[in-house]
């Protein structure tokens, strides 16, 4: 298997880096590369300039309006625009829910929606977990009944992420207590401008507003909004989880992660010698390499099998599980790397901290607070415990 990219990818990768290079905002660059807090507006600034380019829909269909690109291009494009700094394209619109609106929804859904995505017009929020219904996600309670051409919903999701800024949000919603759990589900798409609304944040350990609940009280849903059958979300559910397993794997933004420990260890000091020179560090970092380069191989063949219309199957828990446990890895690396400099947590230090010297060092100035943030990878998108009952299920059948 040649590992190395043709003449023409080559070409490609040089195109998407000037592209890059030219249209994203430095200020937004080095908000991204040094850990900072993004604003709404930082990413649908690079989301517009990729819009006109005509790169936005990613793993999108042509007909859709989509790139066509195949499964190499793909990962060239989210490799080179991760190194160069740029934003993650917020995926609950362009890679979560489209693909579900593209193979379950109706044409007038299709036409409505997916142009608004791609444009970056209409922002998206998932309301899947609730208190109590995580990774137990068929528990779910919050209700809709149906009124005539409408639902009425009632209930509560939590943990949604960036749901301060969204504007629409796709919901699973209980339509029946009949039978098992997962057929009396549903699936919605509901304006977050809806009256009845409520979006309260929660604060986390980094300090954070990057999580919300969402409140439902007698909020009015046209039916219309529904995708596919009445107590059938369950299947779209599942489906729509795939492509987000399949995301979380972030290996774009890992080489560029261990692209920076590399250079930071050289710089660092460890009982006076450089801590790339460090046995027990440099095994580490050499340890997470090799898995990353195993994770963008089957990164690789997943897009490629999502290229010929399949949808992720259980190697996107596969993905899921060794994305999450290395991206804690390298927020354990960049904490080891930067030794009493991880300690404090500063917020002032986002703007500048040069009377706080501990701060001083863009490489560990968020060293502490991605380390508390990325404890939530293995839980999110189905905890990693869930991942690996279903590949016990699936690929081994037992």
């Amino acid at each position: 298997m040649d590992l190395n990219y043709s003449p023409e990818q080559q070409a490609f990768e040089k195109e998407v880096r000037e592209f890059t290079r030219a249209n994203l905002d430095p200020k937004v660059a080095r908000k991204v590369l040094e850990g900072s807090r993004l604003e709404r507006e930082d990413y649908l600034g690079w989301h517009r300039a990729l819009h006109k380019k005509g790169w936005v829909g990613v793993g999108w269909p042509k007909q859709f309006g989509g790139t066509g690109w195949n499964s190499t291009q793909q990962h060239i494009f989210d490799e080179v625009t991760a190194d160069e700094g740029a934003p993650q394209l917020i995926p609950f619109g362009l890679r979560m829910v489209s693909p579900v609106i593209m193979a379950f929804g109706n044409k007038e859904q299709q036409d409505y929606h997916l142009p608004k995505i791609l444009s970056g017009e209409n922002w998206w929020c998932q309301g899947y977990s609730e208190p109590g219904s995580g990774s137990d996600l068929a528990s779910l309670k919050c209700k809709a009944e149906r009124e005539g051409d409408f639902y009425i919903v009632n209930g509560q999701k939590t943990w949604t992420t960036l749901g301060q800024y969204a504007d629409w949000i796709f919901c699973l919603v209980r339509t029946s207590s009949e039978g098992r759990q997962q057929e009396g589900i549903s699936f919605l798409l509901i304006d977050m401008k809806t009256p009845g609304i409520t979006v309260r944040p929660i604060i986390m350990l980094d300090q954070e507003h990057e999580v919300n609940e969402v409140w439902f009280d007698n909020v009015k849903v046209p039916v219309s909004n529904r995708v596919g059958e009445e107590n059938k979300g369950w299947t779209y559910a599942k489906f729509l989880l795939g492509h987000e397993r399949t995301g979380i794997a972030g290996v774009g933004r890992c080489k560029r992660i261990v692209k920076r420990l590399q250079n930071v260890a050289k710089q660092a000091k460890s009982n006076g010698r450089p801590l790339i020179e460090d046995v027990r560090f440099r095994d580490k970092l050499a340890q997470v390499e090799i898995d990353l380069r195993a994770l963008e191989i089957t990164l690789l063949r997943v897009l490629a099998a999502e290229a010929e219309k399949r949808a992720p199957g259980p190697e996107a828990s596969l993905l899921k599980i060794k994305g999450s446990e290395i991206q804690q890895t390298l927020t354990e690396l960049t904490m080891m790397a930067a030794g009493p400099a991880a300690l404090p947590y500063v917020r002032e230090g986002e703007h500048g901290a040069a009377d706080v010297p501990w701060l001083s060092d863009e490489a560990f100035r968020f060293a502490s607070g991605h380390y508390f943030n990325f404890r939530k990878t293995t839980i999110y998108g189905g905890s990693n415990e869930i991942q690996r009952n279903i590949i016990t299920q699936m690929v081994l059948g037992l």
